[in-house]
């Protein structure tokens, strides 16, 4: 199958167009971010305004290079920038298109970021969104058909390999966060700081943070892009914390399947999900508050044998759990395509 694939094309994005194509699909990667660029004065006009005018921008240059593609299926990944009047244009194409996007833009915490997304959900044939609460929001919204999915793991980025000792020290670490900075996550880290958790935290604009000359001292730099870094730091740390994302209403994120399946031992909140995913005590361990999550981390620091348990049957959870991109995705491109199927024949 032809995919003309609209979205980054680094990070998870790239992933899920490579595990595409393994499943044998050819997958042309079209990338608004490289033409508009990445500077920190994007992401705060998409932020504060939407992205107001983009469609100026964009729309027509998309359109052309979709058709280019001749697809089978149209593939967006979040879509922040895909205002109605270019969803019109590639309805024009007349192939199916379908949206799956990780972040919760009926929520609060991004402003204006999804104002052009919220529009534009009509003109989509599946939208695919991973929180249950999603689903009814998007239906509200006048999508056509939605699709609640689990946030995956990549089979290659996040599968376990052997590191060179140079990474083991330069990455060594006792609780090892790696996330860009939220108001919550800084005052529970600063929290963790108080009760003598000995942390390191890898992401960005942790600068902002409150409690930021509190939390210097353990910041040892920005987020792990690549995947061997990213790998290697998970590897190299006893305990690897999952915070969540209040605003986002996140009640597990694609850490939660990406440390266990490289191998790491996963710390994550108590949710309903975090449960249905991994046995507690025995596959993960999960706390209510920051308060028993100190207790778990001096408790396991001072365990070695206990640690390296739960992290190994951890990994063998989140193997059975399969929440991988190939079958996941492989699973979404039935059901689209048996949709379509379905709408020829009526």
């Amino acid at each position: 199958m032809k995919i003309a694939y609209i979205g980054p094309a680094e990070g998870t994005s790239l992933h899920r167009a490579n595990a595409l194509r393994r499943l044998s699909h050819q997958v042309t990667i079209i990338d608004p971010w490289a033409w508009l660029g990445k500077s920190k004065w994007m992401s705060r006009w998409l932020y504060n305004t939407g992205g107001a005018g983009v469609g100026l921008l964009i729309n027509h240059r998309i359109q052309s290079e979709v058709k280019g593609t001749c697809p089978d299926l149209i593939w967006v990944t979040q879509g922040e920038f895909l205002d109605q009047n270019c969803l019109r244009l590639l309805r024009n194409i007349g192939k199916p298109i379908v949206n799956r996007i990780n972040d919760d833009p009926f929520g609060d915490r991004d402003k204006r970021r999804f104002a052009h997304f919220l529009k534009a959900l009509p003109f989509y044939d599946l939208i695919m969104v991973p929180r249950e609460v999603n689903v009814t929001e998007a239906k509200k919204r006048g999508a056509r058909q939605v699709m609640r999915f689990w946030m995956t793991a990549d089979e290659m980025a996040h599968s376990p390999r052997e590191l060179m000792q140079e990474e083991k020290l330069f990455y060594a670490s006792e609780v090892a966060f790696i996330g860009t900075w939220m108001p919550e996550r800084g005052i529970f880290l600063a929290d963790l700081i108080d009760r003598g958790i000995p942390l390191s935290i890898w992401g960005d604009n942790w600068q902002k943070a409150r409690d930021w000359l509190k939390l210097k001292p353990y910041w040892l730099g920005p987020g792990l892009r690549d995947d061997k870094s990213y790998s290697a730091a998970i590897l190299s740390a006893k305990i690897c914390l999952g915070l969540l994302s209040k605003g986002n209403r996140d009640l597990y994120t694609s850490r939660s399947i990406e440390i266990p399946a490289l191998g790491g031992l996963f710390c994550a909140e108590r949710t309903t999900e975090h449960l249905e995913m991994y046995e507690e005590g025995k596959e993960a361990v999960f706390w209510t508050g920051v308060d028993e999550c100190a207790e778990i981390c001096k408790e396991l620091l001072a365990n070695d044998a206990r640690r390296m348990e739960i992290a190994s049957k951890g990994h063998e959870r989140a193997l059975r759990n399969n929440l991988f991109n190939e079958p996941v995705l492989a699973s979404i491109i039935e059901t689209v395509m048996r949709q379509n199927q379905t709408e020829n024949v009526q």
